[in-house]
């Protein structure tokens, strides 16, 4: 059993509002005191200014929601690892299902991105997830280790730095949700995997990311490999947010 603080990151994705955002950090300070887990929200690139002063002086880290593979120049549109270091970032997704589907994000792209983050000091939450059609395929257990293992090749012994979650794809805002045994039985390959990779695998934090909500939380926190979650659509409201973090802390440390 892992001795590990659980991280309970909630992922706005391209949702918010100046107003909106100032509402949900009211509610989620005025509610959270000081948990007995890691607590962190990314946000949409235009807000990290905004949401690194409301945060300012709590227990709620601060998460951007992608990172550039490249260091600086010419690249339109791009955030650099540095910028997000700039507001306050502790964290960076890299490899999230939506930018691997929907920008074609490779592994290596996903790994370069890795890279740039640890070595600006922001931990990147390692993304990595089957489609419904790989797993109906019995395909799970080979594409979250490719994934993985790219990151791993790219990052040698900074790998223990970072974070992973594993989202199935099939589960992310479609209601689904894996059973507690089938996210269980993926974080052990993960876990192992990473185990051949470092000493210090067992202080890697490994979350679960396929909607994970305040009425499953427990059950999947439950987990002897599972430390945590990538949350969606629930952490868009404190209530259920805060539900979730509750949950956390009520299992293993």
């Amino acid at each position: 059993m892992t001795q590990i603080k659980k991280l309970i990151a909630g992922n706005w994705k391209m949702n918010g509002s100046l107003q909106a955002n100032a509402a949900l950090l009211q509610g989620l300070r005025g509610g959270l005191g000081q948990p007995a887990c890691n607590v962190a929200v990314a946000v949409p690139a235009p807000y990290l200014a905004q949401v690194q002063a409301l945060v300012a002086g709590s227990s709620i880290a601060l998460a951007a929601q992608d990172v550039s593979q490249h260091e600086s120049g010419a690249y339109t549109g791009e955030t650099s690892a540095a910028m997000l270091r700039d507001f306050g970032a502790r964290y960076v997704l890299v490899g999230h299902s939506e930018r691997r589907q929907y920008h074609g994000e490779t592994d290596a792209v996903v790994a370069a991105k890795a890279q740039r983050a640890l070595a600006a000091g922001i931990t990147p939450i390692v993304c990595v997830g089957e489609t419904l059609e790989q797993r109906e395929a019995g395909q799970t257990e080979a594409v979250v280790k490719r994934q993985l293992a790219a990151v791993i090749q790219a990052n040698g012994h900074c790998i223990s730095e970072i974070v992973v979650a594993y989202e199935p794809v099939w589960a992310i805002g479609t209601g689904r949700t894996a059973t507690p045994e089938q996210a269980q039985a993926v974080h052990a390959v993960l876990r192992a995997q990473l185990a051949a990779a470092t000493e210090q695998a067992a202080r890697i934090p490994l979350l679960y990311g396929g909607s994970m909500n305040a009425a499953n939380a427990a059950q999947l926190l439950a987990q002897p490999d599972i430390d945590g979650g990538l949350v969606g659509g629930a952490s868009l409201k404190a209530e259920d947010f805060l539900q979730t973090i509750a949950a956390a802390q009520t299992n293993k440390a």
